[in-house]
């Protein structure tokens, strides 16, 4: 018996291995079909219209039609997240009086989770990737995916938590409170100096370092104080616009100019001639509208700081560190704008400056790693969903002339990544100095419209959306943008 089952048990063994084994062989054999199909392999498309070459890249690909519409789906989603989110609310408070309870149900945590912003590309990456699959093959999604650069992401995750540290808030507090101080340190003066410093900083700590450090300076100098509505929505459309167009002053601390600066030829001067004192002047000229425009407002809310003044709450991050901890959290921060394009370094550094926070935690606020993760979560999922969209974007781009591509590159960054913009219209061959000026130009201008319009954007509005009633208004952000957006536009059309 023990012989007879010593004779079966590999024949089974080769029975189960079958399976396995004939997949393998039909992956190795199948012709591998790159994922997306590169630009230049369409062939056959001159003399077309648009139209035409976009039915042609459907009927080559159907799967170019089917990430769009993925695509679509996800940015209506993020639409209709504060929705969600309300209705989760609903349902909580209905199942609270219920049963008596904390509310907590299944619904309402799957409402939740729907309802996050940060989740939403990684929520339809599922069917996007199932759909790849079914039409490609799961071989052609794995290729896709291993190729698909998450270093942005990863560098969001890594920089956002380390200039959230008490040190560098710290740190950039008091340099921010000293320009503050000119002021008499008014809620008006903190919120200037925090819009204008720290977005131009941003060229050179990085856009995602100064958007964390801008809205969690924010958070405590204006919000916290409870402005209305409109100066909430007001503040943070200028805030994203401003961060934005800051980081042009440099050719390496914005993610759609480092995506064509090496291509192009771009150095500091250049960016600095060109760019740079446009932006700043444009940073300069936005706040300075809204300062007036809500002048009766800052009004209140500095009564409202002395009433807080006269019952004054330690902070945390109010407590005093240790400059030598000041300055090895900067050599961290440092470090990790020095080696954002290798993540191998600047992850092994993160490992590195964990240890040292957990070495002087009594001069520390936890690590909260929740916020960037889900910034960081929400950034992959739109570079796999936007590495997709070449296909359309860049024979529309290859189309334009430059006032039209200037329009263009500012209304497909509202949605899409104005890197991912920039970056394709690198592809295309023959562009102009002027045309080069434009398409750079109109996506860092429309890169305050949304959140998915700049990289950094999530980032702030993870930190300051629970300010906001069921979560961030893309409609509200989007009004409050478009004044700071119009000044950006007149300054990179204008002046010379």
């Amino acid at each position: 018996m023990r012989a007879r089952a010593g004779r079966l048990l590999p024949s089974a063994f080769a029975l189960l291995a079958a399976p396995a084994a004939l997949a393998s062989e039909a992956v190795s054999t199948a012709p591998e079909e790159p994922l997306p199909i590169p630009l230049d392999a369409y062939s056959g498309e001159a003399g077309m219209t648009l139209w035409r070459v976009l039915v042609h890249r459907v009927e080559e690909d159907p799967v170019n039609l089917v990430a769009t519409v993925v695509f679509v789906l996800a940015i209506l989603h993020t639409f209709l997240a504060p929705r969600i989110t309300a209705a989760a609310h609903r349902l909580q408070h209905r199942n609270e009086k219920e049963t008596g309870g904390d509310g907590h149900s299944f619904a309402v945590e799957m409402l939740h989770f729907l309802g996050e912003v940060e989740a939403v590309f990684g929520i339809w990456a599922i069917p996007l990737l199932l759909s790849a699959a079914a039409l490609r093959g799961w071989h052609s999604v794995e290729e896709y995916v291993a190729h698909v650069h998450f270093t942005e992401p990863m560098f969001v995750v890594v920089i956002m938590a380390i200039a959230s540290t008490r040190p560098v808030l710290a740190f950039a507090e008091r340099a921010m409170g000293a320009v503050a101080s000119l002021a008499g340190r008014t809620p008006l003066a903190w919120w200037a100096t925090i819009l204008t410093i720290g977005p131009l900083l941003g060229s050179f700590i990085t856009e995602p370092a100064a958007m964390t450090i801008c809205a969690l300076l924010l958070s405590r100098h204006l919000y916290e104080l409870g402005p209305s509505p409109r100066l909430a929505y007001g503040t943070l459309g200028l805030l994203f616009v401003n961060v934005s167009v800051g980081g042009t002053l440099t050719h390496f601390a914005a993610p759609p100019v480092l995506m064509v600066a090496g291509k192009y030829g771009w150095g500091l001067t250049f960016m600095l001639r060109t760019f740079g004192w446009k932006a700043a002047l444009a940073v300069f000229v936005s706040t300075a509208l809204f300062a007036f425009a809500f002048r009766k407002e800052f009004a209140d809310l500095a009564g409202r700081r002395k009433a807080r003044l006269a019952d004054p709450v330690e902070r945390p991050s109010e407590r005093g560190v240790p400059a030598w901890i000041v300055v090895v959290h900067l050599a961290f921060l440092g470090w990790t704008v020095f080696t954002a394009h290798t993540p191998a370094l600047f992850v092994a550094g993160f490992l590195y400056f964990l240890a040292f926070t957990q070495a002087t935690a009594p001069h520390q606020n936890p690590v909260n790693l929740r916020p960037a993760l889900l910034v960081g979560f929400f950034l992959a999922g739109l570079v796999l969903h936007g590495t997709l969209q070449q296909w359309w974007i860049a024979p529309v781009l290859a189309r334009l002339e430059e006032l039209p591509l200037f329009a263009g590159a500012t209304v497909l960054t509202a949605f899409n990544d104005n890197a991912a913009i920039t970056y394709l219209a690198s592809l295309v061959p023959g562009f102009t100095p002027e045309l080069k000026y434009a398409v750079v130009a109109g996506a860092v201008a429309g890169g305050g419209l949304t959140v998915i319009a700049n990289a950094p954007n999530p980032a702030g509005q993870s930190i300051l959306s629970r300010y906001f009633p069921d979560g961030v208004s893309p409609l509200g952000l989007l009004l409050g943008a478009l004044v700071p957006t119009g000044v950006v536009v007149l300054a990179f059309l204008f002046l010379p």
